[in-house]
C-alpha cells in the first residue's frame, strides 16, 4: 500500500527567538510549496507562536514537543494540550526519547498524554525505540510492543485516524550512529505487525512509520528506499534549513 512520505524537524532546546524566526521562514520558503513529503516542525515552546506565524498559510505542520496530560492546574512548568492548541499547534510528539530516557517518563504517563492530545484534536507522533543495552540483548522487538501497547491499548481506530509512529533507536539519537536502512525496516515492519495486532491490520497497513535517530541528508535516501519506512523525524539536521530541505525531498 502507498503511504505519503511525512518528514518532522525536531528543534530541540536550541535557538534563540530570533534564530527560530528565522529558520522558520527560510523552511517556508525552501519547502512551502514542496508536494512531494508532508513536513512539519517542532519548535520549543517559547517560540511556537512566532514559528506559527512565519509559516502562515504554509502547509508545513507546527508541532509541539511535548505536553502534560493534565488540563491545567498546579503543574509548574507544564504545558497543557489546550494552550498548544491556542497557539496554532496541529502535531505534538508523544514519548520522545529524551522524554523517556532523561526525564524518566514511564509508559503510562506516554499513554495519558496521548489520551490528552486526542482530546485536544492534536495530530500524535508517538515514539518508540530501544536502548543499546536493549539491542544488544536481543528485546528491541520486545521493547517497542510494549511501549505500542500501552500506549494504544484502549483505544478506537476512530481516534487514530491522524497517528504517527515514530521509531528511535535510543542508541541512535544524538550520538551520529544510525540503524542501516535493513535495521530500520526490520523493525518498522514488527512495529506494523504489532500496531495490527492491537488495531487491525488494515490499520495498520495505513499507518505512517517514521525513522528518527542522527539522520542526515547522505543517510535519508537509503532509508527512504525500504517499504516500512514512511518518513523520517529529524534532530539536529533540522537546523539547517538546506540540510533539511535536502532530507525532506530525499527519494
Amino acid at each position: 500500500m502507498s503511504r505519503s512520505p511525512i518528514v518532522g524537524g525536531n528543534w530541540k532546546m536550541n535557538l534563540s527567538l530570533g534564530e527560530a524566526e528565522a529558520l522558520a521562514s527560510e523552511v517556508r520558503h525552501r519547502l512551502g510549496s514542496y508536494p512531494g513529503a508532508q513536513t512539519l516542525i517542532f519548535p520549543p515552546f517559547p517560540y511556537l507562536q512566532a514559528v506559527a506565524g512565519r509559516l502562515g498559510d504554509s502547509p508545513i505542520g507546527l508541532g509541539a514537543q511535548d505536553l502534560w496530560y493534565e488540563g491545567k492546574g498546579a503543574f509548574t512548568g507544564a504545558v497543557s494540550a489546550a494552550m498548544l492548541v491556542s497557539v496554532g499547534c496541529k502535531w505534538v510528539l508523544i514519548g520522545h526519547s529524551e522524554r523517556r530516557h532523561v526525564f524518566g517518563e514511564s509508559d503510562e504517563i506516554i499513554a495519558k498524554k496521548l489520551r490528552a492530545a486526542l482530546h485536544a484534536g492534536l495530530k500524535p507522533v508517538l515514539c518508540v525505540g530501544e536502548t543499546l543495552l536493549e539491542r544488544q540483548a536481543g528485546q528491541t522487538f520486545a521493547v517497542c510492543g510494549r511501549q505500542l501497547r500501552t500506549a494504544l491499548q484502549g483505544l478506537q481506530r476512530s481516534e487514530l485516524e491522524h497517528l504517527v509512529v515514530a521509531y528511535e533507536p535510543v542508541w541512535a539519537i544524538g550520538t551520529g550512529l544510525v540503524a542501516s536502512p535493513e535495521q530500520a525496516q526490520e523493525v518498522h515492519a514488527d512495529i506494523r505487525d504489532r500496531v495490527g495486532d492491537i488495531l487491525g491490520m488494515d490499520f495498520a497497513a495505513k499507518l505512517r512509520i517514521q525513522y528518527g535517530g542522527s539522520v542526515k541528508s547522505s543517510t535519508a535516501a537509503g532509508l527512504m528506499t525500504k517499504p516500512d519506512v514512511d518518513g523520517l523525524l529529524v534532530g539536529g539536521a533540522s537546523l539547517l534549513a538546506e540540510e533539511f530541505a535536502a532530507i525532506v525531498r530525499a527519494k
